[in-house]
């Protein structure tokens, strides 16, 4: 009975670590909290500099609280109505493309993931060839044209419906998975699709959250598409909007030519600067939301789809 308290009692100590252990783990928790709040304080300033008075932040001085605090600069770009419906086709276009992807992707995965494909290797080497070389923005475009894509909203989705370096991560993932489960289940009369769907869709959940979440973050950040593949403006996702409005903006100011534009801007409140800091806030904002929900699977997943076995 006493050897039983004597070894639970031996399990319960703490080991301690030597002095060089310990200047070592100083030296990584001093590391990981520099770097944390270099990443926070000045999402914090933009953060305040967003309400704060355009005019009073041109003076300086505003940190992590705003002095004035103001919300004309987020009325400012609320007040075209171009954005509230900007926001719902960038809604709708993460959300399709992000799905679609996320369907077309892991197929295409599982499928070069088979070693009996024919022309397995062939497929890959073209399709990683795609990675170090393009055709360029005109040719791009011509074909984009020829497809009837050119103000369409389809353009936003259809060109990024395929990642090369998703399609890679998966496929690697894939092929982490035991052969012996697809085999079983093959044994058991389920076929390609049944597999994919019960099998290996189900023990993808971390790189698919993971790719998921890249994937949804390139549709929302995207401007590009908008500003070059659409000549009217009724189908600007929120990006291409807030871009050209923040053009306009830095626009105005540079052509003040007479007294009356100048007293005129003088007692706006709205600088370019500030109308940028709450341009940036309405941007990350919605997109920060999604991270909470696949935040348990972002490491396992992106250590899995990029580690093989």
């Amino acid at each position: 009975m006493k050897t039983k308290i004597n070894n639970s009692q031996t399990v319960r100590r703490k080991i301690k670590s030597s002095p060089s252990e310990r200047i070592v783990q100083v030296i990584i928790y001093t590391l990981i909290i520099a770097l944390c709040l270099m990443i926070l304080l000045p999402s914090l300033n933009v953060l305040a500099l967003s309400f704060n008075d355009g005019k009073d932040a041109a003076k300086g001085g505003v940190y992590l609280w705003p002095r004035v605090f103001t919300l004309d600069n987020y009325k400012k770009v609320f007040e075209d109505g171009k954005i509230l419906k900007a926001y719902w086709i960038t809604i709708a276009r993460t959300t399709i493309g992000t799905l679609l992807s996320l369907i077309i992707t892991s197929l295409a995965a599982y499928a070069l993931k088979q070693k009996d494909l024919p022309g397995r290797k062939i497929i890959t080497m073209l399709i990683t060839f795609t990675m170090l070389f393009g055709g360029g923005m005109i040719p791009t475009y011509i074909q984009y044209k020829n497809l009837n894509l050119i103000d369409s909203f389809w353009v936003l989705v259809v060109p990024s419906l395929v990642s090369v370096t998703y399609l890679l991560m998966m496929r690697t993932h894939f092929e982490s998975i035991p052969d012996s489960l697809e085999e079983s289940a093959h044994l058991d009369g389920c076929g390609y699709f049944r597999t994919y769907f019960e099998i290996m869709l189900p023990l993808s959940k971390p790189v698919l959250a993971v790719v998921g979440l890249y994937t949804a973050v390139n549709h929302w950040n995207d401007w590009y598409s908008g500003a070059f593949y659409m000549t009217s403006s009724d189908l600007w996702p929120v990006q291409t909007v807030l871009q050209q409005m923040l053009s306009r903006a830095m626009a105005s100011q540079k052509e003040i030519t007479s007294v009356a534009q100048a007293i005129a801007q003088s007692n706006n409140t709205v600088t370019s600067d500030s109308l940028k800091m709450a341009a940036v806030i309405i941007t990350i904002a919605p997109i920060l939301t999604v991270y909470p929900f696949v935040q348990k699977y972002f490491t396992q997943g992106a250590m899995i789809g990029a580690v093989k076995g």
